[in-house]
């Protein structure tokens, strides 16, 4: 018997049992045999402030402090750099003010990135304050939080059943059942059908995939210092990575919750728009692979109790934020499960909550 049982193990369920293990007792169930199997463990991993909608800027900006002292902090330098062709003049102009980056001669961005072309480099925008998120550490942050606290954690423990009966919760899940008053949807791409298994209405949460490919460095230098890299209208972006470059098509295909993995047209087609950029070419992939982000319907987060069943409540729609919404996310679903009034402005809890949908 548990006060709260949380379906998922990702960012999104273990930054809530961390907040919520001091106060409550608190169940965590996993379906896969790791914890931040799906998408958790396939993030580009990347703290951008001006990133999203306003709804999870707000939340970015409100996780900051968090991110920058957790664990020691969880935020390493990296930086940002937008670049376009000599024909991409207004699309380029408008993502860089959206970004908030201040635009930069092309000999200045191929100073910094010596691997851009010079006959196809037209502009280029940069920021200093990107960071790369340490998303492992960040991870078992919120795990041992969660843990020390009392919180049990139960991986393979697919849900298989739930049912509702005198005001309590049975879950059945990895051939247990477990009981709790509340419970907690933070099971990412699987957000809609644990709600059909509790009977609640679905949001419309979809998932959609985005591929990555690992790749040796073009030209043989060293990538180690260079920025996030972004093209004009997100066609591909590219970051360094223990010593190579990852390289997303940046694609957003829907599709049903699964184990995702990599489309080779669409790595093939991504990989050409990034070399269109650069002086080398991609020689070879080292590795690839693909998680799906699963956004609600105005891809802002859903966080909030379901207004037709107050004992259910939605922690979903991370989409590509999760870990950088994480920590003001987890703090404003732990604030309303414990009745507490919210660090969050009024009208933003509001734009959050899934009674928007209703």
């Amino acid at each position: 018997m548990s006060d709260i049982v949380i379906i998922g193990g990702g960012i999104a369920g273990l930054s809530v049992a961390a907040r919520l293990a001091p106060h409550s007792r608190v169940t965590l169930l996993e379906a896969e045999d790791q914890l931040g199997y799906h998408a958790s463990s396939r993030s580009a991993a990347v703290f951008i402030e001006k990133y999203g909608n306003a709804v999870v800027r707000a939340l970015n900006s409100a996780s900051v402090p968090y991110l920058k002292s957790a664990a020691g902090g969880v935020l390493g330098p990296r930086g940002m750099m937008l670049v376009g062709a000599p024909d991409q003049e207004d699309d380029f102009r408008s993502q860089a003010h959206g970004f908030g980056l201040a635009e930069i001669h092309p000999e200045d961005a191929i100073k910094k990135v010596p691997l851009l072309s010079h006959a196809q480099l037209g502009f280029a925008g940069f920021r200093e304050d990107v960071f790369d998120i340490d998303t492992d550490l960040l991870l078992q942050s919120f795990r041992r939080d969660a843990q020390a606290h009392g919180a049990a954690i139960q991986t393979k423990a697919a849900v298989t059943a739930i049912e509702r009966q005198n005001g309590q919760w049975s879950i059945a899940a990895g051939g247990e059942v477990y009981n709790a008053s509340l419970l907690v949807n933070a099971a990412g791409a699987w957000a809609d059908p644990v709600a059909g298994l509790a009977g609640i209405d679905p949001i419309g949460i979809t998932p959609f995939r985005r591929s990555m490919a690992r790749i040796p460095v073009p030209g043989g230098y060293d990538a180690s210092e260079w920025p996030l890299l972004d093209g004009v209208n997100e066609r591909w972006y590219a970051k360094p990575d223990a010593g190579q470059l990852l390289v997303s098509p940046a694609e957003e295909d829907p599709m049903p919750p699964q184990d995702a993995w990599a489309d080779d047209m669409v790595l093939a087609e991504g990989l050409a728009r990034f070399e269109e950029m650069m002086s080398h070419p991609v020689e070879r992939v080292t590795s690839n692979w693909a998680g799906l982000r699963s956004f609600a319907p105005d891809h802002a987060l859903v966080i909030g109790s379901d207004p037709k069943q107050p004992a259910f409540f939605w922690l979903a729609g991370q989409g590509g934020y999760g870990f950088q919404t994480s920590a003001a996310a987890s703090q404003l679903a732990a604030d309303l499960i414990l009745h507490r009034a919210p660090e969050l402005d009024r009208n933003l809890c509001a734009q959050l909550s899934p009674t928007r949908f209703r």
